[in-house]
């Protein structure tokens, strides 16, 4: 065993001397590229489904519903929301006030082509199903009962093309 003494100085070893330290440039550029690499790949397998998206349209449409609903009271008119074939228009309100469009072209709306909201606190129990035409057998509803708000459910267990 060696005693360090005041005024010894310890002779480093070769072997110490000649071994690298730390990482070259090269090697992390190359970490670096495998990890954009990953994360590119990650990014691309976590898209929007059919399904996400139909199911942020119907929440969308519940909110929007909720809105109209709340315009009709407070304004004392009736609103009805229709289906067209770009879209859906609320009629009872002033143009642009609500939008009519839906965010993702591949959803469509089925039956019942209206849905009326109102001015009435009360209003009879009603549905709509929404669809994507990229993926058939996705579908969301989105109904009430007539007295609570408008509420997204799954309905997957409806087959395509008939009525909730």
């Amino acid at each position: 065993m060696r005693i360090s003494v005041a005024g010894n100085k310890v002779r480093p070893c070769r072997k110490a001397l000649s071994r690298p330290r730390g990482f070259t440039l090269l090697e992390l550029l190359v970490v670096v590229s495998i990890i954009a690499i990953a994360s590119a790949g990650v990014s691309f397998a976590l898209r929007d489904s059919a399904q996400t998206q139909v199911e942020r349209e119907a929440q969308r449409l519940a909110a929007l519903l909720e809105s109209a609903r709340a315009q009709s009271r407070l304004r004392g008119v009736t609103v009805v929301w229709r289906n067209t074939a770009t879209g859906f228009r609320f009629d009872g309100l002033p143009p642009k006030t609500l939008p009519e469009q839906w965010l993702n072209p591949a959803t469509t709306a089925g039956a019942p082509v209206a849905l009326e909201l109102g001015p009435e606190p009360i209003i009879p129990a009603q549905s709509i199903t929404l669809r994507s035409t990229v993926q058939s057998d996705v579908a969301w509803r989105v109904a009430t009962d007539g007295l609570r708000p408008f509420s997204v459910q799954t309905a997957n267990a409806i087959p395509p093309g008939t009525t909730p």
